[in-house]
């Protein structure tokens, strides 16, 4: 069920999860079962905002739908997962 109250009239379009994480730990979701390429532009997109150069954001991650992580940045790393992926800062 939705936060309105309403069940969804449609069916997911994808398996992919994007959450954001702030210095006090808390964390969100900012987009939940999306394609793997929405996932990446908005995964890149976050990493790549005014936020996270200030280390307002901790880190972001990709999440498939088993929960298991895909992706992984870090402020003050870049990205560290998958391993041997690494991006011009």
């Amino acid at each position: 069920m939705s936060e309105n109250g309403h069940f969804p009239t449609h069916a997911p379009t994808g398996e992919f999860s994007v959450a954001v994480f702030y210095p006090d730990e808390s964390h969100e979701y900012i987009a939940r079962w999306i394609d793997a390429a929405t996932a990446v532009a908005i995964f890149k997109a976050e990493t790549e905002l005014i936020t996270a150069y200030l280390g307002l954001v901790r880190r972001v991650i990709i999440t498939d739908g088993g929960d298991e992580t895909n992706a992984e940045w870090k402020f003050g790393e870049g990205v560290t997962y998958p391993l041997g992926v690494q991006r011009r800062q």
